[in-house]
Parts: C-alpha cells; sequence; structure tokens
C-alpha cells in the first residue's frame, strides 16, 4: 500500500515541512491574491516573520462571509490560465466560485488518489459513483480524477434512481459505491422490495460521503449500524469540502480521516480564534498548500470536530480529524440545551419505523429556537408521534414538535433537482 513519506515521518518532521510550505504559501499569496496582500498590508503583516505554525495566530482568519463578498478577489491566476470552475452547494449562504488551474486539477487527483488508497483503494476495483459530476460541482469530478489516477474503474450513475444504480451493478459487476451513506439504506429498501439479493452482490465497501457514520469515540453512530445490521460491507468516511480542495478519509482502522500534510495545514480554533487544546473541540480552520488558483489562509470551515494525533495502526502519523459534530452556524440553542443537526438525526435514525425525514429550525413569537420534524409513517397515527417524542426526549433530553407524513411525500423535499446534496435541514431562523 502507497502512503506518501511524509505521512509515515515523525510529528517534528512533519511540523518543520509544514512551516516551509507555508512560508511558501505566504509568498504567494502575497505576490497573487489580490485579498491577502491588500490584508497583509491592512494588517501591517510581514509575512517573513511568519516562520513557524505557531506563528499563524498573527493573521486573522478568513470566514465565508469574506468569500462571498469578494469571490474574486481571492482568485490568483489570469482567467486564460483556469480550466475549470467549480461552485460550493451554497448549504449556509450564497455559492462561491473556485477558478482551477491545469495543476490544481492536478493536485486534486492525487488528493483523491491517496484518498483511496487510504480506504484500500488499488487498481483492480470499480467503483459505481452515485453522487452528481455536473452542474459545477467539485467533489463529482474530484472522484472521477481520482479513480483514473489510482488506476481503477468508474461508472458514473450519478444520484438517485436504486432502480439503475442495481441494474448498474448487476451488468458492470463494480466492487465498491462512493455514496451519501443514508443512501445505502435506499438501496437496501429497493432491493428487499425487489427481491434482489444485495447481500450477495459483488459490493464489498462503500465511500461514504456527506453524513457522518461514527460518534466521536470512532463507534458507528445509528445511520452507520443500521447499515451494517442489514449490509456488511466495509464502510469509508470522508470528510471534505469545495474551500479545502483536500479530503480526510479514513482508513481500514476506522479511526478518523487522515490529514495529508502536503495538502493542507490544519488547525483547530475557538470562538475567539484561539487554538485549541489538544484533545479539546474546535472549528476546523484550514491553510491550503500548492494550489494555484484560489488558495486559502486560516479559513474557517464552520465545522467542529476533535483532531486526533497518536499513531494510526495504518502506519500513517498525521493527525486524524474526528467525525464532524456539527456546524457553528447550525448551532441549535433549544430549550436550555445546545444541539446540532448531525445529533437529532442520529436519534431519529435510532427509531423504528420512520422513512424519509426533516428537520426544520425557526424562531418562535419571542425569538427562541424551536425544533420542527416532519417525519414519513405508514400508519400516520397518534401513537406512534408520541412514542417518537419521548424516544427523542430519551436521546436528547428534550422533545420537539413532530408533524408526520404520508409516505414518499416528503422525497421532492429531500431530494430537489436544484440541489446536489439530500437536503434533511432546513434552517429558517
Amino acid at each position: 500500500m502507497f502512503i506518501p513519506e511524509i505521512e509515515k515521518s515523525s510529528r517534528k518532521k512533519i511540523k518543520t515541512f509544514q512551516e516551509k510550505k507555508l512560508r511558501e504559501a505566504l509568498s504567494y499569496l502575497e505576490r497573487h491574491s489580490p485579498f491577502y496582500s491588500e490584508l497583509f498590508k491592512k494588517e501591517k503583516t510581514n509575512i517573513s516573520e511568519i516562520k513557524t505554525l505557531e506563528d499563524l495566530v498573527k493573521i486573522p482568519v478568513t470566514t465565508k462571509e469574506m468569500l462571498q463578498k469578494r469571490n474574486e478577489d481571492f482568485i490568483c491566476v489570469p482567467k486564460n490560465k483556469i480550466v475549470d470552475f467549480v461552485t460550493t452547494s451554497g448549504t449556509l449562504g450564497l455559492p462561491v466560485t473556485f477558478a482551477l488551474t491545469e495543476n490544481d486539477l492536478k493536485r486534486l487527483a492525487y488528493n483523491e488518489y491517496i484518498s483511496f488508497i487510504c480506504a484500500d483503494g488499488s487498481e483492480d476495483d470499480i467503483y459505481q459513483l452515485t453522487t452528481t459530476i455536473d452542474r459545477r460541482f467539485m467533489a463529482g469530478l474530484a472522484y472521477f480524477l481520482g479513480v483514473r489516477k489510482l488506476g481503477a474503474g468508474i461508472v458514473r450513475v450519478g444520484s438517485g434512481l436504486p432502480q439503475l444504480q442495481w441494474e448498474t451493478i448487476e451488468r458492470i459487476q463494480p466492487n465498491a459505491l462512493i455514496v451519501v451513506p443514508s443512501f445505502l439504506l435506499k438501496l437496501i429498501d429497493y432491493a428487499e422490495k425487489n427481491n434482489i439479493n444485495y447481500k450477495n452482490s459483488p459490493i464489498k465497501k462503500a465511500i461514504c460521503i456527506g453524513e457522518p457514520l461514527r460518534n466521536s469515540d470512532f463507534s458507528l453512530n445509528t445511520l452507520g449500524k443500521r447499515i451494517k445490521e442489514k449490509w456488511d460491507i466495509d464502510l469509508f468516511s470522508t470528510y471534505a469540502s469545495t474551500e479545502m480542495e483536500t479530503a480526510f478519509t479514513e482508513c481500514k482502522a476506522g479511526q478518523g480521516g487522515h490529514h495529508h500534510p502536503e495538502l493542507i495545514i490544519v488547525e483547530l480554533l475557538d470562538e475567539n480564534n484561539n487554538v485549541v487544546k489538544e484533545g479539546e473541540q474546535g472549528e476546523v480552520t484550514i491553510t491550503t498548500l500548492g494550489i494555484e488558483g484560489m488558495p486559502l489562509l486560516r479559513f474557517k470551515t464552520g465545522d467542529i470536530c476533535h483532531a486526533h494525533h497518536e499513531a494510526c495502526p495504518c502506519g500513517r502519523n498525521t493527525l486524524r480529524l474526528g467525525p464532524i459534530i456539527g456546524r457553528t452556524q447550525q448551532m441549535i440553542k433549544f430549550k436550555g440545551t445546545t444541539l446540532y443537526p448531525p445529533a437529532i438525526f442520529d436519534a431519529i435514525h435510532a427509531m423504528p419505523g420512520i422513512g424519509n425525514y426533516i428537520v426544520e429550525v425557526y424562531k418562535n413569537e419571542i425569538e427562541t429556537d424551536e425544533i420542527l420534524i416532519h417525519v414519513e409513517n405508514q400508519k400516520n397515527n397518534s401513537d406512534f408521534k408520541k412514542n417518537l417524542q419521548l424516544h427523542l426526549k430519551s436521546k436528547l433530553r428534550v422533545t420537539p414538535k413532530i408533524e408526520l407524513h404520508p409516505e414518499n411525500s416528503l422525497l421532492p423535499k429531500i431530494f430537489r433537482k436544484d440541489s446536489r446534496k439530500p437536503i434533511r435541514f432546513i434552517d429558517k431562523r
């Protein structure tokens, strides 16, 4: 199994390596980035004084709002050097356009190549891509490029359509899926209803994107358990974003997503932008390395998690990011309890008899947060609603409002044609 040498190095050597890369990145930003060259002048930042990772605190953070308001000023190359334009999904605000050069695409391919290898990938694999590669979506393109660099096969089926997914599996015999975890339950449900022997299918593993599969202690969460109880395939969690142009992917040990120090610098910050102590949760803040088109410096992703620094059984010594606990902008203060959507999703998954669902958050008449959970249920009766409320109270310590819906009625709202991701959380605040 190929592991980049730097990822097997000591923490001290990795730090020294990253500090060299940081100085190169700062020099590039000062020369080519309208936004950062202006920031350095405004803050009187002498980049020659930024020599260590600890020195990064001398530079202000970059936020999503800055990217949205000054998108063009982050681009570091002339338009004739841009070979691909991608956009963020706009989940928490206006979409942002990212410009990629030829070298950026090569870097993207390398990132996914080493990520697939991390998840036991080889040239003998055939991956079925169940997410879109169009609509300016970086992830679908990254998966395609990474599989090509791996030398494996890829089948670009796209999102949804369980019937087509199973027809393709039967026809082409892929052994791996690139998939949103909850869609695996849809595939299982379709297979059971149509007498498809999915347990003896060629699928042996799934590269899972977009939703957490594990708790903070790395045990499978309810969604992960439901999948494994039905279909005993290997599940590999990944964490990535368009802004990072980098992925954190689990290895077979399932102990968090591995950091690639040649591609990105990671800080975990508290709400005052101070670096948290080891073992404490913080907001993932990244500085990209080796990007030409639109590199970012100390960009706050909005994602909250823990970092783990002990060596991994796989041979990598890089830090690992634990499951995302939540997003700063999606934090809910409900009846004195702080909640994030993943905790609500996990509680819902643990309740038998639930079909599709959507969690809606809004402000009530006294301007405090309210939670309304829309749930599909075949029986559509008051007993189910009461049992669900009791179940959620036992899991969350609070009782959200419940609204029942007929089977499959929520599907158009969850899998919208104008969205690249399933929509299970609606924030109306």
